[in-house]
């Protein structure tokens, strides 16, 4: 693991060597806060396994960091890339994550095409946000027995030194066992810059107590000298006395501790085995190569690690899998010989090639020009909760293996291995792919809810005959985004993650789709109701030569308790409104009560009571008596007080201790209730309260920038209650 001889190089990343084998793959999923520096250790490690060029670039000029347009424009990764490369015989499939808490969702689809996560951590930045934006990822891969090790980066220009980052890594990572996350070398710093920073120049590695000296260029290695032996030991007993811990050999440790010396190559194979249960995260440094150097600093370890500590795909657990009604089916064991089961993580569109979608093979071969049967029933996200299951049988188009802007043609994708599928039209991100003759269905994965709102119109005519089609493709595209036509205000709602996510959204229609949007104000689903009683009557009489209009009707309106909706009652004798146009009378009440009586907001929770009326023989009809009831509900409003109802949203807030306070006095001076607190884990608080929605359209950003990134919220609507009377003067007219 990085302790071991090499003589050996990389192979350039592309197609595989034919009859490669699932336990010949790595697949990993690079994790960290935005600014950590994983797309710069990716192109590192694809410049030491020989993927890249002396100046990180692969033969036709394309660097793995090209992003797309809108990826230069918000300076940050919005997006999952796969970067494959060769390692000792192996396949590592590199997965970028973006480290923007917006783009979460491409986090998640990263760590469900993966069987193992690179946490990096950047010693340039403030702990407080390593622990705001890993930790939950962290538990999230704890929950599943996701293999884990750490990287800390920016060593040379570091805040918290390299021992103090593995502390903090041991206390938020470690749970109980803080020794379950220590380092497998030491960083060797050169002589102090005049900026008072000191150059990473190699590492020493704490098993075989060998130092790995990068400062010339090339990977060298000597014994340590007399000056770096002392911090050695200590640092090189604690790492055995955890690895020790770790076998199941009960005696190891009482030898160890009587001073018997345990045999390197037994504490690797312990550790590396420790490493693929998941019960022990090693800790490395890396840095990317000096100019004209071949090979970054902790490369080449870092490589060793995943090639011998990370699970193949056989070894990792895979998602359970179904028949397409639901019940269920013996588990996947990833033999390349098997049924065919693939899911696709992520879809993207090509300006060239038209849809790509990043597909992972669990069972099976998927081969060019295969059909296949595309089965989704949409993510595990209240987002997806109204998408319809949906089913097709497919051609499968070209296979290609990304690297850059490249697309590396593959004549098959095994069991285990990644692959982009071309022009797969009818599968969606979270879409199964299986045989023809033997649809499955993969459990699906969980993907955060979007909460924030933003209500768009098309810019032009041009625009809005491409609007819908683009939209929904757009949704389809990103699991996080969810698109909605709200029935009560009209708008076309696309809900994001947060303000970079609706500038990436935007951006996407503009520049994939070529649709141009507006953004409008977010208007809440306000409602109205009488206060009190009231009376109207509704006379509609025009007479214009030809057949006239007659219609009187008279109603008494009351409130309801809330959620009674609209009530009518007939209480007509004597025949003055005959008995056809009495439905009339109520077709128009529901109508005006429909379109609001105010403000322009659905009327509900009264009682009307249509009491007498009058009809012409020849003038009344259905069309006469619909006005009068409408104009009779109306003159009744104008008479009663209309008082303004909102909805109110159960909120739960997920906070460190640290912020609950403030997070509390945020929401009162949101008009929100609290219900009540209660523990979530070590060192959380779950907020519950009651809080008005007109004062949480923005509370996905306002949360992030109170609590430093660390809170997160659920919504749900309760009920509507009434607005109160300082604010109802707000909407005495339409909104927006």
């Amino acid at each position: 693991m990085g302790d071991k001889a090499h003589t050996r190089t990389g192979a350039a990343g592309g197609t595989p060597a034919a009859g490669h084998h699932p336990r010949a793959l790595r697949n990993v999923a690079l994790v960290g806060h935005s600014g950590s520096g994983k797309t710069t250790l990716v192109e590192a490690l694809a410049q030491t396994a020989g993927a890249l060029g002396r100046a990180g670039r692969v033969e036709d000029g394309t660097t793995v960091s090209d992003h797309a347009e809108i990826e230069h424009r918000q300076n940050r990764s919005v997006q999952l890339s796969l970067v494959p490369v060769d390692w000792d015989g192996h396949r590592i499939n590199l997965l970028d994550t973006p480290g923007y808490a917006d783009f979460v969702g491409e986090v998640r689809a990263g760590l469900r095409a993966a069987d193992a996560a690179l946490f990096v951590v950047s010693a340039a930045q403030d702990p407080e946000a390593v622990a705001a934006t890993t930790r939950a990822l962290w538990e999230e891969c704890a929950a599943v027995a996701m293999p884990r090790a750490l990287v800390v980066t920016h060593i040379d220009t570091a805040r918290t030194p390299f021992d103090a980052m593995t502390r903090i890594c041991g206390e938020l990572f470690g749970g109980d066992d803080p020794d379950a996350v220590l380092p497998l070398y030491l960083p060797v710093l050169g002589p102090e810059a005049a900026d008072g920073h000191a150059p990473l120049t190699g590492l020493t590695g704490l098993l075989t107590e060998r130092v790995f000296d990068y400062s010339s260029g090339e990977r060298a290695e000597h014994p340590p000298s007399g000056d770096e032996r002392a911090p050695l030991a200590e640092a090189r007993a604690r790492l055995i006395e955890g690895i020790i811990a770790e076998n199941e050999d009960e005696t190891l440790m009482d030898r160890y501790l009587g001073g018997e010396a345990i045999d390197t190559g037994t504490l690797i194979t312990d550790l590396e085995r420790a490493v693929a249960r998941g019960s022990f995260h090693p800790v490395l440094a890396a840095a990317p190569a000096a100019e004209g150097a071949r090979q970054g600093i902790g490369t080449v370890e870092l490589l060793d690690l995943i090639t011998g500590g990370f699970p193949t795909p056989l070894e990792h657990p895979l998602p359970a899998v179904t028949a397409p009604d639901g019940s269920p089916l013996p588990a996947l064991d990833g033999d390349p010989e098997g049924p065919l089961v693939a899911e696709v993580v992520k879809t993207s569109s090509d300006p060239y090639v038209g849809r790509l979608s990043l597909v992972r093979v669990f069972s099976g071969t998927l081969r060019p020009d295969d059909t296949v049967h595309v089965h989704g029933h949409g993510l595990d996200s209240p987002a997806h909760e109204d998408r319809p299951d949906h089913e097709a049988r497919t051609r499968v188009g070209a296979l290609t293996s990304p690297f850059g802007k490249q697309q590396r043609p593959l004549d098959a994708c095994i069991a285990g291995d990644l692959a982009c599928v071309a022009r797969l039209e009818t599968a969606e991100t979270g879409d199964t792919l299986s045989g023809t003759g033997h649809p499955l269905l993969l459990a699906p994965w969980t993907t955060p809810d979007p909460l924030l709102p933003l209500a768009v119109q098309a810019h032009s005519k041009a625009d809005e005959d491409k609007l819908s089609h683009s939209l929904a493709r757009l949704v389809a595209e990103d699991p996080a985004m969810r698109l909605e036509q709200n029935p009560d205000t009209g708008q076309l709602v696309l809900w994001c993650l947060g303000e970079a996510h609706l500038d990436v959204a935007l951006d996407r229609l503009r520049d994939h789709y070529g649709v141009q949007v507006d953004a409008v104000p977010h208007r809440v689903a306000l409602r109205e109701t009488f206060a009190g009683p009231a009376t109207g009557r509704g006379r509609h009489v025009k007479q214009s030569g030809g057949h006239g209009q007659y219609a009187v009707c008279e109603i008494d309106v009351e409130p309801l308790p809330a959620g009674s909706g609209v009530e009518f009652v007939d209480r007509v004798v004597g025949g003055s409104v005959p008995r056809p146009f009495i439905a009339s009378v109520e077709k128009g009440v529901r109508a005006q009560a429909a379109r609001g009586v105010a403000a322009g907001h659905p009327l509900v929770d009264i009682r009307v009571v249509l009491r007498d009326g009058k009809a012409h023989s020849v003038d009344s009809s259905d069309a006469a008596f619909q006005t009068a009831g409408a104009l009779a509900l109306r003159e009744a409003a104008a008479e009663a007080h209309v008082r303004f109802l909102e909805p109110v949203a159960e909120v739960s807030v997920l906070v460190p201790d640290d912020y609950v306070g403030p997070v509390m006095s945020d929401l009162s001076g949101r008009r929100g209730r609290v219900t009540g607190t209660e523990q979530s884990g070590s060192g959380r608080t779950l907020v519950r309260a009651d809080v008005p929605e007109l004062e949480i359209g923005r509370y996905a950003v306002d949360l992030r920038a109170l609590t430093h990134g660390t809170g997160r919220f659920d919504r749900a609507y309760a009920r509507h209650e009434p607005m109160p009377p300082q604010l109802a003067d707000r909407v005495h007219a339409p909104q927006g």
